[in-house]
């Protein structure tokens, strides 16, 4: 334990619960638990949480496209998270969600503070409406034609063609991505945060060093444009918590999101009699407090979260790290390339500690943006992890095992070149300490290349087959393993499962303090392999799953759209798809043999379809096509290896194809006479 322990909360952002953590989020995971890692490893007190970001209109809505309630949707998606991060071995020491009770508390006592010190203020304000659903649009559920260049089906907030941003009312012909209705203006109270109050606290705050220097650069920009109150209501039908005092009126997420740090750490608190909540958050709190997150968040992260705290007399954080975006093969993550891989995916095909050491390889304390290029991280990983630091303790420890029954020497025969890699553990410290982890990855590897030159130059198989030259081989074999020794514990925070068994075969339980002194006269255990090379195979299969994955995404999300008029708040799917993908679709020969309209629906119709001998339910969106009487009896074709979808209104076996412009042109695909139902199409 460290002479006096620094006592750590440390956070990172609460990934969104409405889709799967992907190799994106793993990089901010990673990069906070080699740093939660490694202050442990110096004897620091560390409480390192998490939890799910639950609120919000996607939320809502993407609840009500699968057909279940919002609370279920999000308890599913919660496991679905916390199994990936224990797959990465993130090691949080809770993981909670922002939809709970403490959150509520906290959140309802954060607004309080705030209104009784005359932060919160009110007004009506105009916003576009879906009559149909009877709800205000948030800017990404308006779509429309950009106003200046004129593409359709753009965001009611900015153009994916041109990039111009805008507000929801600017849009040339706006429909709600919702309904497809055409929204209305209509006016409501809502409340704001009366951020400007702050910008005093806030610039002292930014010259503190308590931001990186971009963060602090990019603020100075925010405080020259001017800081503006910001809306922190929104109106009902909405899935969050309602204000207190308030009817129909609920937080915006972005208020309750990171105020569920301090309800993550509230659930912890409970749970264990040695933690007092109050000492981490209090004004004047001597404990530390650190926020990873992605630059996609600044905004919120260093003006109205610490404005928020310090309006209700809680301490701020000691500093924001902020990473940058991850790329694969240097472009943004693609779908349909296969690219855009889920931690989940990745699990499936290789050892989680190959991306911990290849994010750590390339990571640094700046905001810079890092590619996963995946021929160079096959190479990286066994270049540095196998060739030279897994196989110095290989080629040494068979002939510990075979010539002295697991004992290493008592006395150690290079004692200045043990002294240099210790000696390296300052320079090393410090590099964890400023997340320079790339930098540190270098100081290993290097004295790794000089661990290996010594083994080569001693050349133990040589020495084995002399005569008399036990002892000269023992202390060659046991210098080896001593160096193995002192990188591993250097490597600890980032490749955990490794130094666990790497602990496994030294008998001893590697610390920062314990590589002062080498293991002398000590009996090791037999060693076995401790990391395998990754085989490049499985990174193709990886890069095929992903895309056989996105491929049935697609058509599922199509289903879900179909079904309820509604997007999925998930990023794009890339049209284009391999051919090796499209080959895997199956298509076969139905038989219409019932079919009928979805009540409360504009689009639907359900279908009961025979593929010969089989019967399936279809949900098909071409009701405004169609009667379901000039239908039954015909045959049409189907996709019939389409994962099962449960929708709001049951559950869907398949996809029904069509082709048109839509509307009333839109047209089942009818085969010819002779075809019979079962019958795959070629």
């Amino acid at each position: 334990m460290a002479a006096n322990p620094r006592k750590i909360l440390v956070t990172c952002a609460l990934p969104y619960a409405n889709g799967s953590i992907h190799l994106g989020h793993m990089l901010e995971h990673v990069q906070a638990d080699i740093w939660v890692r490694y202050q442990r490893l110096r004897g620091n007190e560390v409480h390192f949480i998490c939890a799910d970001d639950a609120h919000g209109t996607p939320i809502m809505l993407k609840a009500q496209q699968m057909g279940m309630e919002p609370e279920q949707m999000i308890a599913e998606v919660s496991k679905e998270h916390q199994t990936d991060f224990a797959g990465f071995d993130i090691s949080f020491d809770n993981y909670h969600s922002t939809h709970s009770d403490e959150n509520r508390e906290l959140a309802s006592f954060v607004y309080t503070q705030l209104k009784e010190k005359g932060f919160i203020t009110s007004r009506t304000i105009s916003q576009l409406f879906d009559p149909e659903k009877e709800m205000f649009l948030p800017d990404r559920f308006v779509k429309g034609t950009c106003p200046k260049c004129k593409t359709d089906d753009q965001y009611g907030d900015n153009c994916d063609n041109c990039g111009e941003t805008y507000s929801p009312t600017d849009l040339i012909n706006p429909k709600s991505a919702v309904s497809g209705a055409t929204p209305v203006m209509k006016d409501s109270e809502h409340f704001f945060f009366d951020l400007p109050q702050f910008e005093g606290m806030l610039k002292e705050w930014t010259k503190s060093g308590a931001l990186q220097d971009e963060t602090a650069n990019k603020m100075q920009e925010w405080f020259e444009s001017g800081l503006q109150q910001w809306d922190i209501s929104r109106d009902a039908p909405y899935f969050g918590f309602e204000i207190p005092g308030e009817t129909g009126k609920y937080f915006y997420v972005w208020l309750d999101a990171p105020i569920g740090y301090m309800g993550s750490f509230k659930n912890l608190c409970d749970k264990r009699d040695d933690l007092d909540f109050d000492e981490f958050w209090k004004k004047d709190s001597t404990t530390e407090l650190y926020h990873f997150i992605g630059k996609d968040i600044v905004y919120f992260h260093s003006l109205f979260w610490p404005a928020m705290l310090d309006g209700a007399d809680l301490r701020k954080p000691n500093n924001v790290f902020v990473h940058g975006y991850v790329t694969v093969n240097g472009a943004k993550m693609s779908k349909s390339k296969g690219t855009f891989i889920k931690a989940g995916t990745y699990l499936q095909h290789l050892d989680p500690e190959c991306l911990r050491y290849y994010y750590a390889a390339k990571l640094n304390s700046r905001i810079d943006d890092l590619d996963l290029n995946l021929e160079d991280f096959t190479q990286r990983v066994n270049s540095d992890v196998v060739n030279k630091i897994v196989n110095l303790a290989s080629r040494n420890a068979g002939f510990i095992a075979k010539r002295f029954e697991g004992k290493l020497s008592a006395n150690f025969a290079e004692p200045e070149l043990y002294a240099e890699f210790v000696g390296a553990a300052d320079r090393i410290a410090e590099l964890f300490e400023t997340r320079e982890y790339s930098r540190a990855i270098r100081e290993i590897t290097a004295l790794a290349d000089k661990a290996n030159q010594y083994v080569d130059e001693k050349a133990p198989w040589v020495v084995a087959k002399q005569e008399g030259k036990d002892q000269e081989l023992q202390e060659i074999c046991s210098v080896g393993i001593n160096l193995f020794r002192v990188l591993m514990t250097y490597l600890k925070p980032v490749m955990p499962n490794l130094a666990e068994r790497t602990e496994g075969f030294l008998n001893e339980t590697l610390t920062w303090e314990g590589i002062a002194q080498p293991l002398t006269d000590h009996e090791v255990t037999k060693f076995k392999a401790l990391f395998n090379r990754i085989d490049p195979k499985h990174v193709e299969a990886m890069v095929e799953t992903s895309k056989a994955d996105a491929a049935a995404e697609m058509a599922a999300k199509e289903q879900a759209e179909a079904a309820t008029k509604g997007p999925l708040d998930e990023e794009p799917i890339e049209a284009e798809i391999e051919f090796d993908d499209f080959a895997k679709v199956d298509m076969r020969i139905a038989k219409i043999v019932s079919c009928e309209e979805v009540p409360k629906a504009n689009k639907l119709l359900k279908f009961q379809l025979d593929i010969g001998g089989e019967m399936r339910q279809v949900f098909s969106g071409i009701k405004s096509a169609y009667t379901p009487e000039e239908l039954i009896g015909k045959h049409t074709v189907m996709v019939a290896n389409l994962k099962p979808r449960k929708m709001k209104f049951g559950m869907s076996e398949g996809m029904i194809l069509a082709a048109g412009p839509g509307g009333k042109d839109l047209w089942i695909l009818e085969p010819h006479e002779g075809a019979q139902p079962g019958m795959r199409v070629m």
